[in-house]
């Protein structure tokens, strides 16, 4: 799992930066053109290993609890959900994971090691230094800051999933999850990494996705009649920048690019591993990412309401004990979502939709190199993982009821390329909801208080608000919607720097006309 990287960062989603050894699984394997995430790190993370919607597993926000939270927001993961390595033990396999956990960190009783792994690396929390970072884990163990100069996290994290499969006691399967913190902020890259892209990103965001949506086409990942959509109305045109600022934000970019690059060659080194070993065949292998590209600045030094130019200064990455705060920026997060609108954290489908790749060679019947368009989602890995080992799904756990999986096993897709798709999908992040039935997606942006009406199969870029044109078909979106958010523990929550939780949130459309947001 890649962490905070948009879309069309990647080669074969028709990104320029290289990306070699994803674009190989890619060539050899799926990719799908419609899977949905959960818009954010700690919901994602949470329905990825339990294959339920996250509140029902006890994360619709983040981490942090709330003393007003009802059981959808308590911030970890709740006794009402088993995660992939709980079901997956019994079936005998061993469980693995190094990287970011950032699914309850307060309570020993959260850590990986007491919900299923049998050895975890990692970072308990959402971010750190790439280089010196603190909250490292072994197990259960908190390690020191490292001190080896040429640590690197990334590197590190790879290091210790190749040692953990190495180290088998024998020849029973395992389970391995990799989540990587690449390419979140800050800005970390190594050297000799920043120096295969300085310079490239001269051209700017607007131009920059111009042609990542012209290679998107080429590659059938989307349709030229669709259309990219409108630079985003709270990013400026690049030449209107000075040129200090191009230059800035050019290197920026240029880091971003690098931890994608870097991440990507410890792909490779895993892969190699498996084939070195014999044991690639036989291992399938997925690919995603958690959100959209990331618009936070996330620095006093960077008001909000330049957030285009992203946080922190040049020096800041370049800085080991640096741990937040240095971002690239709004613009290039809108063309790291190319071709779609919208950031991490929001329900249009810059924020909710990932690559998705799946390699398997020994399983998959389709042909390879293909793409499918049939949507997907998240919390359709658990239930496929399940049935493909042959694992149960238990019903409860240790006198805990454990809520049923909403999601779909995707193994019809690799046997035919075709499934009977879900009939409803639903998000809900900060107050912000979608529903997506068919071709049919309804949005209530929280900002503007009203909701909006898009038809994936002709607007998939959300340009064309539809409300006013179908009212019957919104208000039977926003019903089933609510229907939803009350039987999956989803009810809104305002939070309290914002309003009392008892304050009603009305989520009918106002009058007016469609605010550009």
């Amino acid at each position: 799992m890649a962490d905070d990287m948009g879309f069309s960062d990647v080669g074969c989603y028709g990104g320029e930066i290289p990306t070699p050894h994803l674009d190989k699984l890619a060539a050899g394997g799926l990719r799908f053109s419609q899977f949905y995430n959960t818009s954010r790190c700690c919901p994602t993370r949470a329905s990825l290993l339990t294959g339920l919607y996250q509140h029902q597993a006890g994360i619709g926000e983040m981490t942090k609890r709330h003393p007003t939270s009802t059981t959808g927001f308590v911030g970890h993961l709740n006794k009402h959900c088993v995660t992939l390595a709980e079901a997956l033990k019994p079936a005998g396999y061993y469980t693995y994971m190094t990287g970011k956990w950032h699914v309850g960190a307060g309570d020993p009783a959260w850590w990986p090691r007491q919900r299923g792994f049998d050895r975890f690396y990692g970072l308990m929390g959402g971010a750190s230094s790439y280089f010196r970072p603190k909250g490292l884990y072994l197990g259960n163990d908190l390690l020191p800051v490292p001190d080896d100069p040429d640590y690197y996290i990334t590197d590190r994290f790879t290091d210790y999933a190749i040692q953990f499969i190495a180290e088998k006691e024998d020849d029973a399967p395992f389970f391995l999850y990799l989540a990587y913190t690449a390419p979140h902020w800050p800005l970390h890259a190594r050297v000799e990494d920043i120096a295969k892209f300085e310079g490239r990103y001269a051209m700017g965001w607007d131009a920059l996705r111009e042609s990542r949506f012209a290679k998107q086409v080429r590659l059938g990942l989307v349709s030229e009649e669709q259309g990219i959509s409108p630079r985003d109305f709270e990013v400026p045109a690049w030449d209107t920048l000075t040129p200090e600022q191009q230059e800035d934000l050019n290197y920026r970019m240029a880091v971003y690019a690098a931890q994608i690059y870097r991440m990507d060659y410890n792909i490779g080194r895993v892969v190699e591993y498996l084939e070195k070993t014999e044991q690639i065949d036989n291992t399938i292998i997925m690919f995603l990412s958690d959100n959209g590209g990331c618009p936070e600045p996330w620095n006093t030094t960077t008001p909000r309401g330049n957030s285009h130019l992203g946080g922190g200064t040049r020096a800041d990455i370049h800085d080991p004990d640096k741990s937040g705060g240095i971002s690239y920026g709004q613009g290039w997060a809108n063309a790291s979502n190319t071709p779609f609108r919208r950031y991490k954290t929001q329900s249009h489908e810059g924020g909710i939709s990932t690559p998705f790749i799946v390699y398997w060679p020994a399983g998959l019947k389709v042909q390879a190199g293909s793409i499918v368009h049939s949507p997907g989602h998240i919390i359709d890995v658990l239930p496929t993982l399940i049935d493909l080992a042959e694992a149960d799904y238990p019903e409860v756990v240790d006198g805990y009821y454990i809520h049923p999986s909403p999601g779909k096993s995707l193994r019809p897709v690799f046997e035919s390329g075709d499934r009977v798709p879900h009939n409803w999908l639903f998000w809900e992040h900060r107050l912000e909801a979608a529903v997506r039935h068919g071709d049919w997606k309804a949005i209530h942006r929280q900002p503007t208080g009203r909701w909006f009406l898009f038809n994936m199969a002709q607007d998939r870029t959300e340009t064309v608000d539809l409300a006013k044109q179908y009212p019957e078909i919104l208000e039977v979106m926003k019903r089933k919607w609510w229907e939803w958010a009350l039987t999956h523990k989803a009810t809104p929550e305002r939070l309290p720097s914002r309003a009392s939780t008892e304050t009603p949130i009305d989520f009918r459309a106002p009058e007016g006309g469609v605010p550009p947001n």
